[in-house]
């Protein structure tokens, strides 16, 4: 029998991150198709369509970050687009989410705040929501600019921020000024000792702490995350804090821990999908298993379970 303290553990997840990388495409896909809706926005139509029969929210994510240039990021925007049109379209109980640097935060700040008002424009049309979603640290000051920027012009916006960071807590502060409507996520991206927290228990202690923050300020959260631990605990500060289940939905990525999401969904509180989908799943799928490398042991459980017969 082997045991495995949390420097096993991940030297293990490690070494499973590195053998996926190595996989040939169509064998990584066996076990990305669990995690994204499709290529296309039909895939995502359907997927969509699916959740919101379970009384379940999504929002829809195009694929694709850091363009390179202004005709991709009008590409990229033209998608996001598409996507509003759809949720109208048929009818889904669904948002947009959208990365900056997708839409040219990195080629040009002014740009991409032409191209997220347009973006949020069609919402407001269609009285609809966007959330900017947080990159990596290289990209945090930007996009909290290009967020309150917009939100002088829009109340249909809302911002993502990320726990691991030990500069979210004055992040929150300033925020809260302009009642801003959050997502709480723990962070995926591999930042340094001296920005992030690493240990575990002080992530999860510091999202508590902001959630309390932003709960006291009256604002709209939505709680995301995978782990028990906190699920558990934010329903505890709900109930003692008296918060009105129009304060706040959970949300997860699509094909994680769906027991969990459906125990919430059964709890009778909201609970919100987000379903990516596009030609870039490839990327998408080896980020998500070098910057969340624990979700690897699982994939490779799915890549050997797997019925080639």
């Amino acid at each position: 029998m082997f045991y495995f303290n949390g420097t096993n553990v991940e030297y293990l997840n490690k070494l499973i991150v590195s053998f996926v990388k190595i996989l040939p495409k169509p064998v990584v896909h066996i076990f990305a198709r669990k995690y994204i809706a499709g290529e296309r926005l039909e895939d995502a139509v359907e997927v969509v369509k699916k959740l919101n029969a379970k009384g379940i929210l999504a929002t829809i994510d195009v694929l694709g970050e850091s363009v390179k240039t202004k005709q991709e990021s009008r590409q990229a925007k033209k998608e996001c687009l598409e996507v509003l049109d759809a949720i109208h379209k048929y009818k889904l109980n669904a948002n947009l989410s959208v990365k900056p640097t997708q839409l040219g935060l990195l080629i040009d700040k002014e740009f991409c705040f032409e191209q997220l008002s347009e973006l949020l424009e069609k919402a407001k049309e269609y009285n609809n929501f966007i959330r900017i979603d947080m990159e990596d640290s290289n990209t945090t000051d930007d996009t909290i600019e290009l967020y309150k920027k917009l939100r002088k012009r829009y109340k249909n916006v809302g911002i993502v921020v990320q726990a691991y960071l030990k500069r979210t807590q004055a992040d929150v502060e300033n925020l809260n000024l302009d009642g801003t409507n959050y997502r709480l996520c723990k962070g995926i991206y591999i930042e340094s000792e001296e920005i992030a927290y690493k240990e575990r228990q002080k992530i999860r202690d510091n999202y508590l702490l902001l959630l309390e923050k932003m709960f006291d300020n009256g604002s709209y959260v939505g709680i995301a995350t995978h782990d028990d631990y906190l699920v558990d605990h934010a329903y505890k500060m709900i109930k003692e804090k008296n918060i009105s289940k129009d304060k706040f939905e959970f949300q997860m990525l699509y094909g994680v821990k769906e027991n969990l999401r459906n125990k919430i969904n059964a709890d009778g509180y909201k609970i919100r999908i987000y379903v990516p989908f596009g030609e870039h799943w490839y990327a998408y799928s080896i980020r998500r298993l070098k910057e969340n490398p624990h979700l690897a042991w699982d994939i490779t459980k799915s890549i050997f379970s797997f019925n080639w017969y």
